[in-house]
């Protein structure tokens, strides 16, 4: 993971938090059941005077409430998740429209005044951006990594995209998909 890539969008930020909070909490469960393996290895491990022989109680309160305290914060995170998702493929109205067309080691931008830019996009700062993506030939994928976007291009099938971009800079636009040489 690159944790000095620029956070450049309004999503940036948001999937960094999910991705953070998602390590956070898997790394807890981690630390936890391995933390007890390693506690109960060593307390019942061959040789100690502990007995073994009677069984306790059953604490099923106890079992049951962490196991729903961790599926709550997995339920949580997968709610928060969703929902950006959600958002991420709902434009706003007054998103500028950009047209995109992923063609063989080239993407062809054409802007609502006309304007056309091959592998270059110039948005302005702080005004929501649709994309309308298509492609002429085969599976591409746009990918911008610092406003934290990625998304499957396909020939004959329209797909959208937005973004806000709130910080200026020149930032890498990259198609995920390996086409041969020279890609």
């Amino acid at each position: 993971m690159n944790f000095t890539l620029p956070a450049a969008s309004q999503f940036a930020v948001e999937t960094d938090r999910i991705l953070i909070a998602l390590l956070v909490l898997s790394g807890g469960m981690l630390a936890l059941v391995f933390g007890m393996m390693f506690v109960f290895a060593f307390k019942y491990r061959a040789g100690s005077p502990l007995d073994r022989g009677t069984l306790r109680e059953k604490t099923w309160r106890l079992e049951t409430s962490w196991t729903a305290a961790i599926m709550l914060g997995f339920f949580g995170l997968f709610y928060w998740g969703g929902s950006l998702y959600l958002r991420e493929f709902s434009p706003p109205a007054d998103a500028i429209k950009i047209n995109v067309v992923g063609k063989q080691w080239m993407w062809k931008f054409e802007h609502p005044g006309g304007q056309k830019e091959i592998n270059t996009l110039h948005v302005p700062e702080g005004k929501p951006v649709q994309l309308l993506m298509t492609s002429e030939d085969v599976i591409h994928d746009v990918g911008i990594p610092a406003f934290r976007l990625r998304h499957d291009v396909l020939p004959g099938r329209y797909e959208t995209l937005w973004f806000v971009a709130n910080t200026p800079g020149t930032y890498h636009l990259f198609c995920h998909q390996l086409r041969g040489a020279d890609h």
